[in-house]
Protein backbone atom coordinates (compact mmCIF):
# COMPACT_ATOMS: atom_id res chain seq x y z
CA UNK A 1 0.00 0.00 0.00
CA UNK A 2 0.96 3.21 -0.92
CA UNK A 3 0.13 6.90 -0.36
CA UNK A 4 -0.79 8.65 -4.10
CA UNK A 5 -2.30 11.46 -2.59
CA UNK A 6 -2.88 14.13 -0.07
CA UNK A 7 -5.71 16.74 -0.10
CA UNK A 8 -4.95 19.72 3.05
CA UNK A 9 -8.41 21.41 3.12
CA UNK A 10 -8.88 24.28 5.08
CA UNK A 11 -12.61 24.45 6.71
CA UNK A 12 -14.59 26.96 8.70
CA UNK A 13 -17.01 25.78 10.49
CA UNK A 14 -19.59 27.41 12.37
CA UNK A 15 -19.33 27.76 15.87
CA UNK A 16 -22.02 26.71 18.64
CA UNK A 17 -24.80 28.64 18.57
CA UNK A 18 -24.57 29.84 21.93
CA UNK A 19 -21.33 31.79 20.96
CA UNK A 20 -21.84 33.17 17.23
CA UNK A 21 -22.65 36.70 18.81
CA UNK A 22 -19.52 37.27 20.49
CA UNK A 23 -16.84 36.84 17.73
CA UNK A 24 -13.87 38.77 19.27
CA UNK A 25 -14.21 36.36 22.03
CA UNK A 26 -14.20 33.02 20.11
CA UNK A 27 -11.84 34.02 17.44
CA UNK A 28 -9.38 31.09 15.44
CA UNK A 29 -11.74 28.59 17.34
CA UNK A 30 -13.07 27.82 13.87
CA UNK A 31 -9.86 27.85 11.58
CA UNK A 32 -9.07 23.87 11.38
CA UNK A 33 -7.68 21.76 8.65
CA UNK A 34 -8.85 18.04 7.43
CA UNK A 35 -6.12 16.07 5.74
CA UNK A 36 -7.36 13.67 3.35
CA UNK A 37 -4.96 10.53 2.46
CA UNK A 38 -5.96 8.36 -0.48
CA UNK A 39 -3.64 5.36 -1.17
CA UNK A 40 -3.56 3.13 -4.34
CA UNK A 41 -5.70 0.28 -3.07
CA UNK A 42 -8.52 3.11 -2.27
CA UNK A 43 -8.52 3.16 0.94
CA UNK A 44 -9.23 6.81 2.01
CA UNK A 45 -8.01 8.29 5.63
CA UNK A 46 -8.67 11.29 7.33
CA UNK A 47 -7.73 13.67 10.34
CA UNK A 48 -8.23 16.96 11.89
CA UNK A 49 -5.97 19.41 13.46
CA UNK A 50 -7.11 22.91 14.60
CA UNK A 51 -4.22 25.00 13.15
CA UNK A 52 -3.82 26.67 9.57
CA UNK A 53 -3.62 24.75 6.35
CA UNK A 54 0.20 24.16 6.04
CA UNK A 55 1.79 23.99 2.94
CA UNK A 56 1.53 21.04 0.49
CA UNK A 57 5.17 20.96 0.24
CA UNK A 58 5.36 19.31 4.27
CA UNK A 59 3.75 16.49 2.84
CA UNK A 60 5.39 15.46 -0.08
CA UNK A 61 7.38 13.31 1.58
CA UNK A 62 4.72 11.13 2.23
CA UNK A 63 4.02 10.45 -1.23
CA UNK A 64 4.19 6.71 -2.87
CA UNK A 65 5.50 5.79 0.78
CA UNK A 66 3.90 3.10 2.75
CA UNK A 67 1.51 4.35 5.11
CA UNK A 68 3.16 2.19 8.23
CA UNK A 69 6.80 4.12 7.86
CA UNK A 70 5.49 6.43 9.46
CA UNK A 71 4.16 4.69 12.38
CA UNK A 72 4.51 7.03 15.77
CA UNK A 73 6.23 9.50 13.88
CA UNK A 74 5.33 13.13 15.58
CA UNK A 75 3.74 15.07 12.04
CA UNK A 76 1.59 17.40 12.51
CA UNK A 77 -1.48 15.75 14.45
CA UNK A 78 -4.29 16.21 11.79
CA UNK A 79 -2.03 14.56 9.82
CA UNK A 80 -1.02 11.77 12.07
CA UNK A 81 -5.26 10.98 12.40
CA UNK A 82 -5.22 10.51 8.55
CA UNK A 83 -2.14 8.10 8.60
CA UNK A 84 -3.77 6.19 11.71
CA UNK A 85 -6.96 6.57 10.06
CA UNK A 86 -5.67 4.88 6.62
CA UNK A 87 -4.13 2.04 8.73
CA UNK A 88 -6.69 0.85 10.72
CA UNK A 89 -8.67 0.47 8.03
CA UNK A 90 -6.33 -1.03 5.92
CA UNK A 91 -6.10 -4.05 8.37
CA UNK A 92 -9.72 -3.68 10.12
CA UNK A 93 -8.45 -2.61 13.48
CA UNK A 94 -9.26 0.47 15.47
CA UNK A 95 -6.37 2.62 15.72
CA UNK A 96 -5.51 2.49 19.43
CA UNK A 97 -4.37 -1.29 18.65
CA UNK A 98 -1.31 0.43 16.83
CA UNK A 99 -0.43 2.11 19.67
CA UNK A 100 -0.33 -0.31 22.67
CA UNK A 101 -2.65 -2.70 25.18
CA UNK A 102 -6.11 -1.24 25.26
CA UNK A 103 -6.69 -0.69 29.18
CA UNK A 104 -9.75 1.17 29.24
CA UNK A 105 -13.00 1.02 27.40
CA UNK A 106 -13.61 4.66 27.77
CA UNK A 107 -12.05 7.87 28.71
CA UNK A 108 -13.06 10.61 30.97
CA UNK A 109 -13.65 14.09 28.61
CA UNK A 110 -13.06 18.04 29.45
CA UNK A 111 -15.92 20.47 28.27
CA UNK A 112 -13.98 24.06 27.24
CA UNK A 113 -14.59 27.49 26.85
CA UNK A 114 -12.87 31.03 26.43
CA UNK A 115 -12.19 33.29 29.60
CA UNK A 116 -15.59 34.19 30.76
CA UNK A 117 -17.34 35.91 33.58
CA UNK A 118 -18.58 34.66 36.69
CA UNK A 119 -22.18 34.49 34.85
CA UNK A 120 -21.04 33.09 31.39
CA UNK A 121 -18.81 30.68 32.85
CA UNK A 122 -21.94 29.29 35.30
CA UNK A 123 -24.12 29.07 31.85
CA UNK A 124 -21.38 27.02 30.14
CA UNK A 125 -21.03 24.52 33.35
CA UNK A 126 -24.74 24.21 32.99
CA UNK A 127 -24.35 23.48 29.60
CA UNK A 128 -21.51 21.48 29.97
CA UNK A 129 -23.28 19.21 32.54
CA UNK A 130 -26.65 18.75 30.52
CA UNK A 131 -24.40 17.22 27.68
CA UNK A 132 -22.60 14.85 29.93
CA UNK A 133 -19.34 16.39 31.40
CA UNK A 134 -18.24 16.21 34.48
CA UNK A 135 -15.12 18.43 34.14
CA UNK A 136 -14.32 21.65 32.55
CA UNK A 137 -11.24 23.33 31.79
CA UNK A 138 -10.59 27.34 31.07
CA UNK A 139 -7.87 29.49 31.26
CA UNK A 140 -8.10 32.13 34.16
CA UNK A 141 -6.78 35.34 32.81
CA UNK A 142 -6.64 38.98 34.63
CA UNK A 143 -9.53 40.56 33.78
CA UNK A 144 -11.89 38.29 35.59
CA UNK A 145 -11.78 37.37 39.05
CA UNK A 146 -11.03 33.32 39.80
CA UNK A 147 -12.85 33.59 43.08
CA UNK A 148 -15.91 35.26 41.50
CA UNK A 149 -15.73 32.10 39.00
CA UNK A 150 -15.44 29.93 41.09
CA UNK A 151 -18.48 30.77 43.56
CA UNK A 152 -20.47 30.78 40.09
CA UNK A 153 -19.47 27.11 39.55
CA UNK A 154 -20.40 26.35 43.10
CA UNK A 155 -23.98 27.57 42.77
CA UNK A 156 -24.74 25.62 39.55
CA UNK A 157 -21.96 22.49 39.69
CA UNK A 158 -23.55 18.91 40.83
CA UNK A 159 -21.44 17.12 43.22
CA UNK A 160 -18.49 15.71 41.83
CA UNK A 161 -17.86 18.26 39.50
CA UNK A 162 -14.64 19.71 39.19
CA UNK A 163 -12.78 22.79 37.18
CA UNK A 164 -9.27 22.51 35.56
CA UNK A 165 -8.02 25.85 35.92
CA UNK A 166 -5.34 26.98 33.23
CA UNK A 167 -3.14 29.76 34.66
CA UNK A 168 -0.88 30.59 31.65
CA UNK A 169 2.55 30.02 33.36
CA UNK A 170 3.15 34.14 33.55
CA UNK A 171 3.47 34.35 37.11
CA UNK A 172 6.02 33.95 40.12
CA UNK A 173 5.28 31.92 43.46
CA UNK A 174 4.50 34.83 45.53
CA UNK A 175 1.91 35.73 43.26
CA UNK A 176 0.12 32.73 43.08
CA UNK A 177 0.13 30.65 46.63
CA UNK A 178 -2.25 32.74 48.47
CA UNK A 179 -4.83 32.26 45.30
CA UNK A 180 -4.10 28.39 45.46
CA UNK A 181 -4.86 28.46 49.65
CA UNK A 182 -8.09 30.29 49.18
CA UNK A 183 -9.14 27.61 45.93
CA UNK A 184 -8.44 24.88 47.81
CA UNK A 185 -11.47 25.51 49.78
CA UNK A 186 -14.04 25.47 47.05
CA UNK A 187 -15.40 21.39 46.05
CA UNK A 188 -15.14 22.03 42.60
CA UNK A 189 -11.56 23.33 41.92
CA UNK A 190 -10.21 19.88 40.77
CA UNK A 191 -6.83 20.71 39.07
CA UNK A 192 -4.14 23.95 38.43
CA UNK A 193 -2.54 24.03 35.19
CA UNK A 194 1.18 26.18 34.75
CA UNK A 195 0.25 28.45 38.16
CA UNK A 196 4.06 29.35 37.71
CA UNK A 197 6.60 30.42 35.08
CA UNK A 198 7.52 27.22 32.95
CA UNK A 199 11.59 27.87 33.90
CA UNK A 200 10.49 28.07 38.02
CA UNK A 201 11.56 24.31 38.25
CA UNK A 202 12.18 24.61 42.01
CA UNK A 203 9.46 26.83 42.48
CA UNK A 204 7.15 24.12 41.08
CA UNK A 205 8.32 21.51 43.44
CA UNK A 206 7.68 24.09 46.44
CA UNK A 207 4.61 24.81 45.35
CA UNK A 208 3.34 21.09 44.96
CA UNK A 209 4.61 20.91 48.34
CA UNK A 210 2.45 23.74 49.79
CA UNK A 211 -0.80 23.07 48.16
CA UNK A 212 -3.20 20.16 48.29
CA UNK A 213 -4.40 20.62 44.71
CA UNK A 214 -3.11 18.28 42.01
CA UNK A 215 -0.37 20.80 39.57
CA UNK A 216 -0.55 19.68 35.97
CA UNK A 217 2.59 21.04 33.76
CA UNK A 218 2.34 22.12 29.82
CA UNK A 219 5.00 22.11 27.54
CA UNK A 220 7.78 21.12 30.36
CA UNK A 221 10.84 22.82 29.21
CA UNK A 222 13.39 20.45 29.87
CA UNK A 223 11.30 17.85 28.19
CA UNK A 224 9.31 16.16 30.77
CA UNK A 225 11.49 13.44 32.07
CA UNK A 226 13.74 16.03 34.50
CA UNK A 227 10.55 17.21 35.74
CA UNK A 228 8.94 14.49 36.94
CA UNK A 229 12.35 13.53 38.87
CA UNK A 230 12.26 16.83 40.76
CA UNK A 231 8.61 15.64 41.76
CA UNK A 232 7.07 19.27 40.00
CA UNK A 233 4.09 18.06 39.11
CA UNK A 234 0.92 15.84 39.85
CA UNK A 235 0.01 15.15 35.99
CA UNK A 236 1.48 16.48 32.71
CA UNK A 237 0.13 17.72 29.38
CA UNK A 238 0.20 15.53 26.65
CA UNK A 239 -0.90 14.81 23.23
CA UNK A 240 0.31 18.15 20.97
CA UNK A 241 3.80 17.13 20.14
CA UNK A 242 3.08 14.23 17.57
CA UNK A 243 1.63 10.25 18.09
CA UNK A 244 5.47 9.40 19.15
CA UNK A 245 5.67 11.79 21.68
CA UNK A 246 2.54 11.75 23.54
CA UNK A 247 2.60 8.06 24.22
CA UNK A 248 6.75 8.07 25.27
CA UNK A 249 5.99 10.75 27.65
CA UNK A 250 2.59 9.21 28.59
CA UNK A 251 3.88 5.85 29.30
CA UNK A 252 6.79 8.04 31.52
CA UNK A 253 4.59 9.25 33.31
CA UNK A 254 2.43 6.29 34.20
CA UNK A 255 6.59 4.66 35.80
CA UNK A 256 6.79 7.41 37.84
CA UNK A 257 3.17 7.02 39.15
CA UNK A 258 1.90 10.01 37.89
CA UNK A 259 -0.91 11.55 35.67
CA UNK A 260 -1.12 12.62 32.44
CA UNK A 261 -3.66 15.17 30.45
CA UNK A 262 -4.31 14.82 26.74
CA UNK A 263 -4.88 17.76 24.83
CA UNK A 264 -5.76 17.40 21.41
CA UNK A 265 -8.19 20.47 20.25
CA UNK A 266 -10.31 20.16 17.18
CA UNK A 267 -13.88 18.68 16.01
CA UNK A 268 -15.25 14.82 16.32
CA UNK A 269 -12.15 13.60 14.29
CA UNK A 270 -9.56 15.16 17.00
CA UNK A 271 -11.51 13.56 19.62
CA UNK A 272 -11.72 10.49 18.29
CA UNK A 273 -7.66 10.56 17.62
CA UNK A 274 -7.19 11.37 21.54
CA UNK A 275 -9.25 8.85 22.68
CA UNK A 276 -7.22 6.02 21.06
CA UNK A 277 -4.33 7.34 22.76
CA UNK A 278 -6.13 7.46 25.90
CA UNK A 279 -7.25 3.87 25.57
CA UNK A 280 -3.31 2.69 25.64
CA UNK A 281 -1.92 5.36 28.06
CA UNK A 282 -2.34 4.63 31.86
CA UNK A 283 -3.12 7.35 34.24
CA UNK A 284 -5.00 8.71 31.84
CA UNK A 285 -6.92 12.24 34.07
CA UNK A 286 -8.53 13.66 30.83
CA UNK A 287 -8.68 14.60 27.64
CA UNK A 288 -9.61 17.74 26.51
CA UNK A 289 -10.21 17.90 22.29
CA UNK A 290 -12.66 21.40 21.92
CA UNK A 291 -15.29 19.25 19.60
CA UNK A 292 -18.16 21.02 21.95
CA UNK A 293 -17.33 24.23 20.60
CA UNK A 294 -18.96 23.58 17.01
CA UNK A 295 -22.33 23.82 15.63
CA UNK A 296 -21.20 21.87 12.68
CA UNK A 297 -18.47 19.37 11.62
CA UNK A 298 -17.52 17.09 8.85
CA UNK A 299 -18.76 14.02 10.32
CA UNK A 300 -21.77 12.06 10.16
CA UNK A 301 -22.26 11.45 13.82
CA UNK A 302 -20.39 12.92 17.12
CA UNK A 303 -19.22 10.73 19.92
CA UNK A 304 -21.49 10.58 22.95
CA UNK A 305 -20.04 11.96 26.25
CA UNK A 306 -22.18 10.31 29.28
CA UNK A 307 -21.08 10.14 33.02
CA UNK A 308 -18.58 12.76 31.86
CA UNK A 309 -16.59 9.95 29.90
CA UNK A 310 -16.86 9.28 26.03
CA UNK A 311 -16.05 6.07 24.71
CA UNK A 312 -13.37 4.52 22.58
CA UNK A 313 -14.09 4.19 19.23
CA UNK A 314 -14.58 0.49 17.76
CA UNK A 315 -14.75 0.45 14.15
CA UNK A 316 -10.96 0.14 11.95
CA UNK A 317 -9.37 3.42 11.85
CA UNK A 318 -10.39 6.40 14.17
CA UNK A 319 -13.71 4.87 13.70
CA UNK A 320 -15.90 7.98 13.03
CA UNK A 321 -17.76 8.23 9.38
CA UNK A 322 -16.79 11.50 7.65
CA UNK A 323 -19.81 12.87 5.48
CA UNK A 324 -18.70 14.35 2.15
CA UNK A 325 -21.24 17.21 1.99
CA UNK A 326 -20.33 18.06 5.44
CA UNK A 327 -17.03 18.75 4.66
CA UNK A 328 -17.93 20.76 1.43
CA UNK A 329 -20.09 22.49 2.83
CA UNK A 330 -17.45 23.76 5.99
CA UNK A 331 -14.85 24.29 3.43
CA UNK A 332 -17.06 26.60 1.53
CA UNK A 333 -17.46 28.67 4.34
CA UNK A 334 -15.63 32.17 5.15
CA UNK A 335 -13.12 32.97 7.71
CA UNK A 336 -14.59 34.72 10.94
CA UNK A 337 -14.42 38.38 10.60
CA UNK A 338 -13.28 39.86 13.62
CA UNK A 339 -14.92 43.47 14.15
CA UNK A 340 -13.24 46.23 15.87
CA UNK A 341 -14.00 45.36 19.92
CA UNK A 342 -13.47 48.17 22.66
CA UNK A 343 -12.39 46.24 26.31
CA UNK A 344 -14.04 48.43 29.34
CA UNK A 345 -11.90 46.88 32.53
CA UNK A 346 -13.99 47.57 35.54
CA UNK A 347 -11.53 48.02 38.75
CA UNK A 348 -11.78 48.73 42.29
CA UNK A 349 -12.98 51.84 43.31
CA UNK A 350 -15.34 52.22 40.65
CA UNK A 351 -12.51 53.30 38.12
CA UNK A 352 -12.99 52.16 34.40
CA UNK A 353 -9.70 51.50 31.79
CA UNK A 354 -10.80 51.98 28.01
CA UNK A 355 -8.74 49.84 25.90
CA UNK A 356 -8.69 48.80 22.24
CA UNK A 357 -9.64 44.93 22.17
CA UNK A 358 -8.97 42.67 25.31
CA UNK A 359 -6.19 44.82 27.33
CA UNK A 360 -3.04 43.52 28.81
CA UNK A 361 -3.67 44.20 32.76
CA UNK A 362 -0.80 43.48 34.41
CA UNK A 363 0.89 45.79 31.57
CA UNK A 364 -1.38 48.94 32.23
CA UNK A 365 -2.05 47.96 35.98
CA UNK A 366 1.05 46.47 37.47
CA UNK A 367 -0.73 43.54 39.09
CA UNK A 368 -0.03 39.99 38.24
CA UNK A 369 -2.93 38.06 36.85
CA UNK A 370 -4.95 37.02 39.80
CA UNK A 371 -3.93 39.41 42.50
CA UNK A 372 -7.26 42.55 41.86
CA UNK A 373 -10.13 41.15 43.19
CA UNK A 374 -13.32 42.27 41.77
CA UNK A 375 -11.76 42.92 38.36
CA UNK A 376 -13.80 42.11 35.32
CA UNK A 377 -14.37 43.16 31.44
CA UNK A 378 -17.07 44.23 29.45
CA UNK A 379 -16.47 43.27 25.40
CA UNK A 380 -17.73 45.89 23.67
CA UNK A 381 -17.88 44.96 19.53
CA UNK A 382 -18.76 47.29 16.97
CA UNK A 383 -22.48 48.09 16.90
CA UNK A 384 -22.26 51.04 14.70
CA UNK A 385 -22.81 54.09 17.33
CA UNK A 386 -21.58 57.33 17.32
CA UNK A 387 -20.34 56.70 20.81
CA UNK A 388 -18.35 53.42 19.94
CA UNK A 389 -16.73 55.38 17.09
CA UNK A 390 -16.04 58.12 19.28
CA UNK A 391 -14.41 56.15 22.09
CA UNK A 392 -12.33 54.44 19.51
CA UNK A 393 -11.23 57.35 18.25
CA UNK A 394 -9.94 58.20 21.94
CA UNK A 395 -8.12 55.37 22.47
CA UNK A 396 -6.58 55.30 18.78
CA UNK A 397 -5.56 58.91 19.48
CA UNK A 398 -4.23 59.09 22.90
CA UNK A 399 -3.85 55.02 24.07
CA UNK A 400 -5.71 53.32 26.91
CA UNK A 401 -7.36 55.60 29.03
CA UNK A 402 -9.34 55.59 32.57
CA UNK A 403 -12.43 56.96 33.80
CA UNK A 404 -14.34 56.66 36.77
Amino acid sequence: MKIIDIDIIPIYPKIADRNADQKARFFNINHRTIFKITTDNGIVGYGDARCEAPLESTVKHLIDRDPFDFINADLNSGLMGALYDTMGKYLEIPAYKLMGQKIRDRVPVAAWTRPASPEDLAKEVQRAVEEGYMIFKIHTCAYYDVYEQTRAVEEVAPPGFKMHYDFNHNRPLAAVLRILQELEKSPVVGMIEDPLVLSDVEGWRLLREKTSLPLLMHVPQLGGGQEIIRGCADAYMIGEGGVGSTLVRGFAAALANVSSVIQLTGGTLTKAMALHMGAVIPNVAHSTNLDDQYGEDVVKQRIEVAGGSSPVPKSPGLGVEVAEDALARCAANKPTVIPPTIGILHLPGGHKLYTRGFPNVASLTGFPEGNIRGIRLDVWEDDGSDKFKQILQRIEQQGPFMEK
